[in-house]
């Protein structure tokens, strides 16, 4: 691991001017995968500033929406009552996330901002774009189980880590940065980028922008969501597939529906081609199917991950049923 300075932020302006001050240097929060970087020389960074004691807390808008701040920890979030109410589908992704002892450390941005596990980033003897840029892809014609089926291109087929982005992704979240040149609001479904020719740049954060909330507008059918996750071992795993939805039924047809998968793309999956599909429609099985299809069309399966294709399909008419079922 390289040598780093360390500095602690008292407020979301001094973090904003310790790190424009700063050249190389990145914010902390938990931790929970920047100092794994760290260690593995991925991340070789000269400053780390310390945001963990700015805001942590959850609060609700003059319009409704629920304000998260960034600093708040997953376990705290997971098991807020208005989450727990409003958003159970939240609240299940965290629980499915992590073990006990990583939610009681990592942050809410911190999650957002997490990288992927792919084995070829990890692995410093490896072609990766990632950590690398130019350099080449070896998942694309190695062993890409764990690898993207959605939105990849010939530089990377990496998927993103996060089980609570999946649910955020649904709930058409908005991100609340501030940076030198002051706030902006960033929609979820926006803050992530596919890969193209560019894997190395994940996000739309500009230079020493920091992620100061999370912002979850009002949505009443939320309270009437899944989240539903696939993985190799029932203990801590990362989402072979995962399935975020929220569904609201009225007089047999689909009046909302909301869906987000993960485990298969560079980003949380947006399901819009699904929603757009079933908007309206009786909620049977069949159109569930229907929705389904649409959304897996432009798949592109790679040697030892096609099975994820057609999984996905089946949990997501499988997690529509049981939301009707309720």
């Amino acid at each position: 691991m390289k040598n780093f300075t360390y500095q602690k932020a008292e407020s979301v302006d001094a973090a904003v001017n310790l790190i424009g001050q700063n050249a190389g240097a990145k914010f902390l929060g938990g931790g929970t995968n920047l100092v794994d970087l760290m260690r593995e020389n991925i991340e070789r960074l000269n400053t780390l500033v310390d945001v963990t004691h700015l805001p942590a807390n959850i609060e609700e808008t003059a319009d409704g929406a629920i304000r998260i701040g960034a600093a708040m920890k997953n376990t705290a979030l997971a098991n807020h009552e208005l989450i727990r109410e409003k958003f159970p589908v939240l609240s299940q992704a965290i629980l499915f996330g992590a073990s006990g002892q990583i939610r009681n450390m990592a942050t809410v941005g911190g999650n957002v901002l997490q990288r992927t596990r792919c084995y070829y980033f990890y692995d410093d003897t490896a072609r990766c774009n990632k950590r690398e840029p130019g350099a080449g892809c070896d998942a694309i014609d190695g062993f890409n189980r764990i690898h993207a089926v959605l939105g990849t291109s010939d530089a990377c087929i990496a998927t993103h880590p996060s089980d609570m982005c999946v649910a955020l992704a649904a709930l058409d979240a908005r991100v609340l940065v501030q940076g030198a040149n002051g706030n902006r609001a960033i929609a979820f479904n926006d803050f992530h980028r596919l890969p193209e020719n560019t894997p190395h740049i994940e996000t739309e954060l500009q230079n020493g922008e920091l992620i100061t909330a999370i912002e979850i507008p009002p949505t009443d059918f939320a309270k009437n969501s899944l989240y539903r996750k696939v993985r190799d071992r029932a203990s801590y795993a990362f989402a072979v597939v995962s399935v975020a939805a929220a569904l609201d039924v009225e007089n047999s047809a689909i009046k909302n529906v909301r869906i987000a998968l993960g485990g298969v793309a560079h980003k949380p999956w947006r399901a819009f081609a699904a929603e757009r599909v079933l908007q309206g429609l009786p909620a049977t099985e069949a159109n569930f199917q229907r929705g389904a299809e649409a959304e897996l069309e432009t798949a592109r399966g790679f040697a030892h991950n096609r099975f994820k294709i057609e999984l996905t399909k089946r949990m997501m008419v499988n997690v529509l049923k049981e939301l009707v079922e309720e």
